[in-house]
């Protein structure tokens, strides 16, 4: 079964949203209108909470989770992410924040406490330090990330589109009657 209940914590999937019958989804999580969530992704909100805006789309194999409070972490970090957000395949989020109309490339790795601002565009195969801030407007590239340069009108007009696309292709997948899971 793909949508799980921890600890009295049923996940709530919004209206129109998509989840893959392979993917799971565990705990204290919220997935937003007309979001997708694609094969083999793991979400796991076990021990804090993820949120998922509107419009956005978690790739195939993708793993996101949260940041356990603890002696050394006492509010832990939950994992949040915004509307139209592009997520790649592959990619590791853990107890960070994304901001709106950011695209994550494949197997990009972002870690605890990092913060994506809105508008923000990720290379494949980046990695996001613990506790760093990328600020909105700019393409990051490498490991660990680097601010590359400004985004281009055409990248800037790419994230409505790309959330666009996914919205479309989960609906197609919910008109042939590929739905939540039972």
């Amino acid at each position: 079964m793909a949508i799980r209940t921890f600890r009295e914590h049923t996940p709530k999937v919004g209206p129109r949203a998509f989840v893959d019958r392979s993917a799971v989804v565990i705990g204290d999580v919220e997935i937003g209108e007309d979001s997708s969530i694609w094969p083999l992704t793991v979400v796991r909100g076990d021990m804090h909470r993820i949120r998922i805006g509107a419009r956005t789309s978690v790739q195939d194999g993708s793993v996101l989770h949260i940041t356990h409070a603890g002696p050394f972490n006492p509010d832990g970090y939950p994992l949040i992410i915004g509307d139209e957000v592009t997520i790649g395949h592959k990619v590791m989020l853990h107890g960070c924040t994304l901001g709106n109309r950011i695209l994550v490339g494949m197997g990009s790795t972002i870690m605890d406490g990092a913060i994506v601002e809105d508008e923000v565009i990720i290379g494949a195969g980046s990695l996001v330090p613990p506790g760093k801030r990328l600020v909105s407007g700019y393409l990051y590239m490498g490991s660990p990330v680097k601010q590359v340069r400004l985004l281009s009108e055409q990248e800037h007009a790419f994230f409505p589109y790309s959330a666009g696309n996914y919205v479309k292709l989960k609906d197609q997948h919910l008109a042939e009657g590929y739905d939540l899971p039972e």
